[in-house]
């Protein structure tokens, strides 16, 4: 399998990105009107919420959508940007290094240069998978992605600190523990979300020297001081998408209230400015 010189040079794109002085924020989005959103906003790449992606097409999130599904969806966001895409996959919709060496030629096929892989398994007797069963999964991702010749960027996830309900030594040990090892096996970046003190993110920082992905949270440090510690990327995960929900439903009452027509659609953007968006995606995908 031969690989595509213009993802190829993507994903080189987008790794250099977690290495550049300035701290890379993604915005994650849910369907390509957000995707174009984002890029004409300036953002440097575009980032996949799977929550947000399982949630507008009916799923709750946790890996109830169909591995098909969810890159049916990537491959519409990939197709409408020429920005480096990047896939939330969870914990990839299957089982094994077979199952995840799959998982990265269709991901490479749907046109996405990169991918988060969680170790969590959604099932409370058992909440993380054991960490050689992640590593394997993760050096099949790094091969079929060297096969294809597309260096695809893995975003290496654990879900230590969205458990921990608060901050003790042995928590931040696991996350070290499991981070060296997913990094060792190739992973590009470390993704804790649900970490926010300041003191622990510059501790982690020093002990996996690697790129460091936080999810954005109330109650975070700002972001200048998270790129003082060190910090290479911030991610929104569905956060923007359950904004949007949210104002979809002030707007809702709103309505219910018996608000005026120009109260409730203040703020939208004009009917001929987002569809100038999307039909310069289709013009795009159509050469």
């Amino acid at each position: 399998m031969t690989g595509h010189p213009s993802l190829a040079d993507k994903a080189i794109l987008f790794r250099e990105l977690h290495h550049a002085a300035e701290m890379l924020v993604l915005p994650n989005v849910w369907d390509v009107a957000s995707a174009k959103l984002v890029e004409a906003a300036g953002f440097r790449a575009i980032a996949t919420s799977s929550a947000g992606v399982a949630n507008t097409l009916g799923y709750a999130d946790g890996q109830k959508i169909s591995r098909g599904e969810m890159l049916t969806a990537v491959e519409r966001v990939a197709e409408a940007t020429s920005l480096p895409v990047s896939a939330d996959l969870e914990a990839g919709y299957g089982v094994g290094p077979a199952s995840a060496a799959e998982l990265a030629r269709e991901l490479i096929l749907a046109g996405a240069v990169g991918l988060n892989f969680e170790d969590a398994t959604g099932n409370p007797a058992r909440p993380f998978k054991d960490i050689s069963q992640q590593v394997e999964e993760i050096h099949a991702i790094r091969q079929a992605g060297k096969q294809a010749g597309v260096p695809l960027v893995i975003n290496a996830r654990t879900d230590i600190y969205l458990e921990a309900k608060d901050d003790p030594a042995g928590w931040f040990a696991e996350t070290v523990k499991r981070l060296l090892a997913y990094r060792d096996a190739g992973a590009d970046c470390l993704f804790v979300p649900g970490l926010k003190n300041a003191e622990t993110i510059g501790a982690l920082v020093k002990e996996i020297r690697a790129p460091l992905n936080l999810l954005a949270l109330p109650g975070m440090p700002p972001f200048d001081d998270l790129r003082r510690l060190g910090v290479k990327r911030v991610s929104f995960g569905s956060g923007l998408m359950r904004a949007c929900m949210g104002y979809l439903r002030k707007c809702l009452g709103q309505i219910k209230d018996g608000a005026s027509v120009e109260a409730v659609l203040e703020g939208a953007i004009p009917y001929a400015e987002l569809n100038d968006l999307i039909a310069r995606r289709a013009a795009a995908a159509s050469r």
